[in-house]
């Protein structure tokens, strides 16, 4: 699963770029970028949600 989840991750990075590149207006490039942040941020909650509390298993 996190080699499908680390694929995902570059395909998606790959079109962000894509995107970004094709937008010409700067007032859109930063909305992109502000998009990509709070997304980034979500996906680092939900991963410190996932990791145990008490730490990794002896």
């Amino acid at each position: 699963m996190e080699d499908e989840d680390i694929a995902l991750n570059s395909v998606l990075g790959l079109e962000l770029n894509r995107v970004f590149f094709a937008v010409h207006e700067t007032a859109n490039k930063q909305k992109i970028i502000e998009f990509a942040r709070e997304v980034l941020q979500s996906e680092r909650e939900a991963l410190a949600d996932r990791v145990s509390p008490e730490g990794p298993a002896s």
